[in-house]
């Protein structure tokens, strides 16, 4: 008896970015026919110019992303990427002390582990380069989307040949798919057309702080790094910051953080106010690691960009479209978490559609009738439309929550990493971890970097170790008030007294000594 072979699925991608290739390599991994279009152009291509006009904050990758990649069943993808990394162990802090320089070194990880620095461009050429080796994917570039129908399942494309006048008028191009997934970015063209279908709550937030990238370049006599490679620098100044993230070729990239007013202010300032407001602010950056020349001309030619977060729910309409990456969650970049929460979403997503049996061959278990493909289709879609429901009641609640985060880890960064209330939180946690193992105590930078614990689980066990942290702190320090009030009643006490008495003397004393604490 004959069997009829199921039509493959058709999975179009919006967006060649490494969160829209990984899904690319997934789907591909199940069989699915993908293509996957870019609004630029190639982005191996040195010309090809990037969005925001610059070459963007480095990314780091950490155990989320590489898990994410990993089970791609990408051997030698993962680990080529990984060996152009540069694995950071932690922070170091720079500044100024009675004219003197110093710097502090804070691990991640009391365990060693590291996040690594990655190039964007490099990470993002690895995947293409693996897409293109693949059969059942194509890679359309100069492709802008510009229309969705989620109902009858169709997209269409502005194509743009290279080459082309921005006057001349683009072909459009029709495209069908079973499913469409969109992973362009937080302007998304996707989400701007799944809107029209869904019921989108949708919440962006500008931040008042503007970005600027500067390099820090090796060293003319050694043609090394001119300071630690291991670590990601920061030279905190409460409303502000400069960090500095090393690349493969001995340099850094650096990022100036600051409220749009100092951008405008030092724009309009002869070059000396910008070389002040850095040796005031960023000692030991210029002109030891950049020259006052190299300063002026990046803060004048570099794009001074703003920062943007984005949460949304739902994520998905009906069993048609889904949105990953910033297109669905952009945050802000000071958890290091933007990219490896875009690689979960991918992660996340194909899992929960393996599990809802979207990838099953049910059609090998009926006969060759005429309609065992319509069945099938159907079938597909119905299970697909309660993955994605699933995949958007799991991954809304953990994009929102990486979201808080990573605004709270920026005051964090700026300005708590140098207040003794940090470094003393910091110290009795990593004290738990390593000498208390059996407590299962973690700080909340280890559950975020380096698990893979749901982001919206991390908040809630970070909270109740806060509890529990602020509860035994509590109780030291009563124990230690009642022992003072105690000894001194002792001291004053010249007669016999009745116990009440004791007692009242003791508690006043007690609340004398905790206010003294306090």
């Amino acid at each position: 008896m004959a069997h009829s072979t199921p039509a493959k699925q058709k999975v179009v991608i919006v967006g060649a970015g490494p969160v829209g290739s990984l899904a690319a390599l997934y789907a591909a991994a199940r069989g699915d026919e993908v293509e996957v279009y870019e609004l630029r152009g190639d982005l191996r291509d040195p010309a090809t110019i990037p969005l925001n006009f610059t070459k963007s904050i480095n990314l780091a990758l950490s155990e989320r992303g590489i898990t994410a990649m990993k089970q791609s069943n990408r051997d030698e993808l993962t680990s080529r990427i990984l060996a152009d990394s540069i694995p950071m162990e932690g922070r170091m802090i720079h500044g100024r002390t009675d004219g003197k320089l110093w710097e502090a070194a804070q691990a991640y990880d009391v365990h060693g582990r590291a996040i690594n620095a990655v190039d964007r461009g490099t990470l993002n050429n690895a995947f293409l380069d693996e897409l293109e080796k693949i059969p059942n994917v194509k890679l359309f570039f100069n492709h802008k989307l510009v229309g969705a129908e989620f109902r009858s399942n169709r997209a269409w494309f502005e194509r743009r040949d290279p080459g082309s006048s921005p006057y001349d008028k683009a072909a459009e191009v029709e495209v069908t798919f079973d499913l469409l997934i969109g992973a362009d970015g937080a302007h998304s063209a996707s989400r701007y057309h799944m809107m029209k279908y869904a019921r989108v709550d949708y919440q962006q937030e500008y931040i008042d702080t503007l970005w600027c990238e500067f390099r820090i370049p090796p060293s003319p006599a050694t043609n090394d790094f001119l300071i630690s490679p291991n670590h990601l620098h920061i030279w905190p100044g409460k409303e502000f910051m400069f960090i500095a993230i090393p690349s493969a070729d001995k340099s850094f990239t650096c990022t100036l953080f600051a409220p749009a007013y100092h951008y405008e202010t030092l724009s309009t300032q002869p070059r000396q106010a910008l070389l002040e407001f850095f040796d005031t602010n960023f000692p030991g950056v210029c002109p030891d690691l950049i020259s006052p020349e190299a300063l002026h001309e990046q803060f004048t030619n570099n794009q001074h960009l703003p920062l943007i977060s984005i949460k949304c729910k739902p994520h998905h309409y009906d069993a048609s479209v889904v949105i990953v990456g910033d297109a669905a969650h952009a945050v802000l970049p000071f958890y290091g978490q933007g990219l490896n929460a875009g690689l979960e979403d991918i992660r996340t997503l194909f899992d929960i559609l393996d599990r809802h049996g979207v990838y099953d061959n049910a059609a090998g278990n009926h006969d060759g009738s005429a309609d065992v493909g319509s069945q099938e289709q159907q079938r597909r879609r119905e299970a697909r439309g309660r993955a994605l429901q699933a995949y958007t009641d799991q991954r809304a609640a953990d994009t929102h929550a990486i979201n808080d985060l990573s605004k709270q880890n920026f005051l964090e960064m700026r300005w708590g990493v140098k207040s003794p209330l940090y470094r003393l939180r910091k110290s009795v946690e990593e004290t738990l971890v390593r000498y208390v193992p059996g407590l299962g105590w973690q700080t909340q930078y280890t559950r975020v970097s380096f698990s893979n614990q749901r982001y919206s689980e991390v908040v809630q066990a970070v909270r109740r170790q806060g509890q529990l942290l602020g509860l035994g702190l509590g109780a030291a320090a009563l124990v230690v008030s009642l022992a003072t009030g105690l000894l001194v009643f002792r001291r004053r006490a010249t007669a016999p007294v009745w116990p009440w008495t004791v007692l009242r003397n003791v508690w006043r004393e007690a609340r004398r000594a905790w206010r003294g604490l306090l």
